[in-house]
């Protein structure tokens, strides 16, 4: 979770505009109708939809490529950081759905608010909209989170796009790493691959630690842990490459030299392309290994 001390590079760094701009995203795309259907690239399909889960309805999308018409692909959920859904969250799940993934990108504060939280040329640097954004992040609970996980499975196997031969990967960043750890403690049998990038929070001293849920889990794991964030905590990496190894999981644990929290969103302050480049390539590596069906 973000906190006062690494606000400085967690900030949006580029107005909405720009940041539309920059990603190819149309800034129409935050405020369209649930039916409407968009093709914002040229290989895979946007849809706006609402998810049901026990708590109401999850404002989200739906991206694949449009040949997962006739061949049908693994699915991923994907958690943004504290800032929520935005464009350059659409832009990275229309890139990750180009690779040949079906893709729904959550909002996880869809029980508070729909829609994005965040206006144009707001920044995370400004004390006003931290105010707005913290209650948010902190209203989430571990029991939301795998309850969501079940209806964002249910979901994702209910699309025609989906390989159900196939497990399905989650990828969280800042706050959503501890969620993608529930993520796959709440449906075992289907997360398969499981990606946290400069997620904060991955062990805590509870005894509801979102660590400790994945004895029961089979997935492959990639942690990848922002420089700053491991200056802070230096004895999380080595933790968990012991606690993987004692739960017989393959996992990448690593810390991205000069990455600083926030460095993979193209919109963030942090962002460092190069090393926001070798994370989003060890996350097709592991989901290459671990995500395997009948289009594989």
């Amino acid at each position: 979770m973000c906190d006062d001390s690494i606000l400085d590079q967690m900030g949006v760094n580029l107005s909405r505009r720009k940041t539309v701009q920059l990603l190819g995203v149309g800034s129409a795309l935050m405020s369209l109708p649930a039916t409407t259907v968009l093709a914002a690239e040229d290989n895979v399909v946007t849809e706006q939809v609402m998810v049901p889960t026990p708590d109401g309805e999850m404002d989200g999308y739906w991206v694949y490529p449009k040949h997962a018409n006739s061949v049908v692909v693994p699915g991923v959920i994907m958690w943004p950081d504290i800032m929520s859904t935005r464009p350059a969250f659409v832009a990275m799940a229309q890139r990750l759905a180009g690779e040949g993934y079906g893709v729904l990108l959550v909002n996880p504060y869809y029980r508070q608010v729909k829609g994005t939280i965040v206006s144009e040329g707001e920044t995370f640097r400004d004390p006003a909209v931290r105010e707005r954004v913290f209650p948010y992040a902190r209203a989430l609970t571990a029991q939301g989170h795998m309850s969501d996980t079940r209806a964002f499975v249910s979901f994702i196997d209910a699309q025609p796009q989906t390989d159900l031969n196939a497990g399905i990967g989650v990828q969280g960043y800042c706050m959503g790493g501890p969620i993608v750890f529930r993520a796959a403690a709440a449906k075992p049998e289907r997360i398969a691959a499981v990606a946290s990038f400069h997620g904060g929070g991955l062990v805590t001293e509870s005894d509801n630690s979102p660590h400790l849920g994945l004895r029961a889990s089979k997935a492959g794991f990639l942690v990848a842990i922002a420089e700053n964030d491991h200056e802070k905590n230096p004895g999380e990496e080595q933790f968990l490459k012991d606690w993987f190894a004692e739960l017989g999981l393959s996992a990448e644990v690593e810390v991205y030299a000069g990455a600083m929290h926030g460095w993979c969103p193209l919109d963030a302050a942090a962002y460092n392309h190069e090393q926001a480049e070798r994370a989003w390539s060890r996350l097709l590596a592991l989901y290459g290994q671990s995500l395997k069906g009948v289009s594989s």
